[in-house]
């Protein structure tokens, strides 16, 4: 079968992503096997803590039907502007910007309900037609799961530098996780590395830290499937506290056993895509 002419404004299109990426030096891709694990919470801190470092950085939710990013950093009421036919991003001190599903619907209750060909759609329009400036780096927030969102990243940025894979230490999150691993492999997306979150409960009182989930599966899977381990992250009440207040931990936080966690991968993360 002969492979379908490439029409003028199909050219156009393309070239409106190139132009985008070309100003994006490093994309990191935060995938999860499964929801509930703090895919979002992970993705939010990373963003953050690489802005606490003086980088620009964008973080970009593509949980098209659950967009929680905006939450995250106390901006969900906030509505977006446009400049020369683009969007523009909102911005979270120090310097991030922050492009979310959230930002584009009536209000915060309405549902998203879209098949796969529209969420692709959007999904380009938040690359093409957002103007993210120059960016050291791009954290792509991802729905859970491997299916429509996921595909659309990859088929629109291959050569995104990698992926971080969130996952709990119970043995089911870890079996999801191991796809997503495998879903890396079979689309040549490098696989930054595995962090491990709610890996055990620090009690705010003693500092005792109990394994509620038990401890260590990630980096177990991690030797298994010979990738890296970027880290594990504790279980603190000052996470959620800090989320539902608008200020990642990272932030609210600095000295919170998870915030350091967050700053060790972080590092990993950097010495790894800059090698």
């Amino acid at each position: 079968m002969s492979k379908p002419l490439l029409t003028e404004d199909s050219i156009k299109e393309e070239t409106k992503i190139q132009d985008t990426l070309r100003n994006i030096k490093h994309v990191v891709i935060v995938m999860s096997g499964k929801g509930g694990v703090g895919k979002s919470t992970v993705s939010s801190n990373l963003a953050m803590s690489l802005s606490m470092k003086g980088y620009q950085t964008g973080i970009m939710d593509i949980d098209i039907t659950g967009p929680n990013i905006p939450k995250m950093f106390g901006v969900e009421d906030e509505k977006l502007t446009v400049l020369n036919e683009q969007l523009v991003p909102v911005t979270v001190p120090p310097s991030l910007k922050l492009m979310s599903m959230a930002f584009l619907l009536p209000d915060k209750d309405a549902p998203v309900m879209w098949r796969g060909p529209v969420k692709m759609g959007a999904i380009k329009q938040f690359i093409e037609d957002v103007n993210w400036g120059s960016l050291d780096y791009l954290v792509i927030d991802m729905p859970p799961g491997t299916g429509d969102e996921a595909l659309s990243i990859v088929q629109l940025i291959p050569k995104a530098d990698g992926m971080v894979i969130v996952t709990t230490p119970q043995d089911v999150a870890l079996l999801d996780s191991r796809k997503s691993l495998v879903f890396g492999a079979e689309t040549h997306i490098p696989i930054i590395g595995i962090v491990e979150n709610m890996s055990g409960f620090v009690c705010p009182h003693c500092g005792e830290v109990t394994n509620i989930f038990k401890s260590g599966g990630g980096e177990d899977t991690a030797r298994d499937m010979n990738v890296q381990f970027l880290g594990r992250v504790p279980i603190e009440p000052g996470i959620v506290d800090a989320g539902d207040s608008g200020l990642p931990v990272v932030l609210k936080y600095p000295e919170s056993a998870s915030a350091k966690a967050f700053g060790e991968i972080v590092d990993k993360i950097i010495k790894t895509v800059d090698h």
